[in-house]
């Protein structure tokens, strides 16, 4: 399990557990949140002395009630995906056809998703089991091929829910949670930086390995954050080895300069050229 920070896409912490782990295993949960957290961020904090709000997303996996507990005693906000149950399904069918509760979602940059409606059905729900102030935020959809499971079985929209304490519109709340596809690219970078495979047969050595995927990956993030733009800065660690890594090239000191010779006609020669300057001014 992984914990990242979706403005830069580094890896906060990481757990590798066993393949008999259950998915939705309260401890771990808390334990991975801690330690990505645990620079500034403490159970017990003064509320008052928060300078930035805290989020955490999740899928259903962390729909349960000891780690939205956990979030709350961290003061932590949570959006997590809703799982089907009796209450959330009776709250949806009682909403379908009530055009006055849906309002048009909206998609990152504020545009109109085109054909997907939001609604707050927290009224609609009663669980005593989840933190107070708890609030259930329902999408509808069009059906499209692929889609995967809905809420409720429907011919003419796919429903998703989630549970969020945060404040705020419910439109903008559900174009946040939706935010936490990016995870699926971040992962992708620790696959494309060697956790697609674990070498040994040892469990604790597995675990040294993905400390040190997740460390090159997060180096790799941070590079292309300070000194590189456009498509590259957002370019994946595949592709920065064949661009910029396996550069033909030598480095050589003359003058008490080092100087940075690279071979003539390469394409991405000026990206690092450029990406040196930036380290220059950095160090």
């Amino acid at each position: 399990m992984f914990c990242f920070a979706d403005a830069t896409g580094e890896a906060l912490s990481g757990v590798l557990r066993p393949g008999n782990a259950g998915s939705n295993t309260v401890a771990d949960h808390v334990a991975l949140l801690d330690k990505a957290i645990a620079a500034g961020h403490r159970v017990g904090d003064d509320v008052d002395a928060v300078k930035r709000q805290l989020v955490v997303r999740a899928d259903s996996a962390g729909c349960t009630t000891g780690f939205l507990a956990a979030c709350r005693e961290r003061n932590v906000a949570f959006f997590v995906t809703a799982r089907q149950n009796a209450q959330v399904t009776a709250a949806v069918f009682d909403a379908v056809g009530i055009e006055e509760v849906w309002q048009p979602a909206r998609c990152q940059d504020g545009s109109l998703r085109s054909g997907t409606a939001v609604a707050e059905l927290t009224s609609l729900v009663s669980d005593d089991s989840l933190p107070k102030g708890t609030r259930l935020i329902v999408r509808r959809e069009p059906l499209h091929p692929g889609a995967q499971r809905s809420l409720l079985p429907s011919l003419d929209f796919r429903y998703w829910g989630f549970y969020t304490d945060a404040e705020g519109d419910p439109v903008d709340l559900d174009a946040t949670m939706r935010a936490h596809a990016h995870v699926e690219a971040h992962i992708q970078r620790l696959k494309d930086s060697g956790l697609c495979r674990f070498p040994f047969s040892k469990f604790a050595a597995n675990e040294a390995w993905m400390a040190a995927v997740m460390t090159a990956a997060d180096l790799v993030a941070w590079f292309q954050l300070l000194c590189l733009e456009g498509t590259w800065s957002v370019a994946r660690p595949k592709a920065m080895r064949w661009g910029l890594f396996h550069v033909p090239g030598r480095l050589v000191r003359s003058g008490r300069r080092h100087i940075v010779r690279i071979i003539d006609g390469w394409p991405t020669t000026d990206v690092l050229t450029n990406a040196y300057t930036m380290l220059a001014l950095i160090t």
